[in-house]
């Protein structure tokens, strides 16, 4: 049989006695850590899911164990809050998580970047596997895809190249394991629902990489590739960010394209993902808005692929002509 239940979202009510204060705080922290947003004070909610509701249920044997009251139950909103404003209660939550991770994850690798190798960064290992801690948890509780997640992402792979690296930074760009060169008529995988990095990506890989490349697109927290296939621009990716650089800007620098065309278009991919104003282009906005256009005209992935690869070729045919 089909799921029964008719509410989007699954809604904890509780009320919590005034003594003693750890136990607020300690129900306060569970929720938190279950992803939950609240609407008002003492109500959460969370996406109506059996995850959902077996962690409620969890949280609320808590409340009643310590002389509180709770009820759960199944909601759909009909006057008031909408879903989409719930859902950016989930996203700015997220997004703040992420924001975090970044700066901390920043501030490491100032810190490593002070340092020599061996002993003298093993006291920063540590930090870093606690942030990829946090993040994986921050990552199970991302509901909608919040910002920022990408950013997090591509900083620790940074960081944790720095301590398992055995090559130097110069040599792993050329034709060996981190080369796409190396990739031909593979199977090149990313994450479902693609957008700008990954649209331009996957251009730039048939345009000029792999000319048979086949794409894939799946659930990025779980998925594990097979032999045959490359991941891109998702966690633990064979191409993914890498500092401050967009993964459309890694497949570049790592597949020695220099063309000037490609490199405009890179300017403005980056922009459009990162945000940072880094080069301060004036055709970002113009190009932004014909991707989201595709991006809302088409549900299909395999679709936005043709469609922004058109899109692409006549952008980079622009840059040809004009860059002479």
């Amino acid at each position: 049989m089909g799921d029964t239940r008719k509410g989007r979202w699954l809604m904890l009510i509780h009320q919590l006695p005034p003594k003693p204060n750890y136990f607020r705080v300690k129900i306060w922290r569970r929720l938190q850590q279950l992803g939950a947003v609240a609407i008002k004070n003492s109500v959460y909610v969370l996406p109506n899911t059996d995850q959902s509701h077996e962690s409620f249920e969890w949280v609320m044997r808590e409340i009643t164990a310590g002389k509180g009251e709770a009820s759960l139950c199944e909601a759909q909103f009909v006057e008031g809050l909408r879903d989409h404003q719930i859902e950016d209660l989930f996203k700015t939550a997220r997004t703040a998580d992420y924001t975090q991770i970044v700066e901390e994850a920043r501030q490491l690798a100032k810190a490593l970047a002070g340092t020599s190798q061996g002993n003298d960064r093993s006291q920063y290992e540590g930090h870093l596997v606690r942030l990829k801690r946090r993040l994986a948890a921050i990552v199970d509780m991302d509901f909608f895809q919040a910002r920022g997640r990408g950013t997090a992402e591509s900083l620790l792979r940074a960081i944790e190249d720095r301590f398992h690296s055995k090559e130097s930074p110069k040599a792993s760009h050329g034709k060996g394991v981190g080369s796409p060169t190396r990739f031909k008529a593979h199977t090149w995988v990313t994450r479902k629902d693609v957008y700008v990095d990954r649209m331009a990506s996957a251009w730039l890989i048939r345009r000029f990489l792999d000319p048979r490349a086949r794409f894939k697109f799946v659930e990025g927290k779980t998925y594990q590739p097979n032999a045959k296939e490359v991941r891109f621009d998702m966690f633990e990716a064979e191409f993914t960010h890498e500092g401050d650089r967009c993964t459309f800007e890694v497949l570049m620098e790592r597949a020695h394209l220099h063309d000037p065309a490609l490199r405009e278009i890179a300017e403005i991919i980056h922009e459009i993902d990162l945000k940072d104003s880094k080069f301060f282009r004036e055709d970002v906005a113009g190009f932004e808005r014909v991707l989201a256009g595709i991006v809302k005209a088409h549900n299909d992935d395999h679709t936005r692929l043709v469609r922004s690869a058109a899109v692409l070729d006549d952008t980079y045919a622009y840059f040809k002509e004009t860059r002479r």
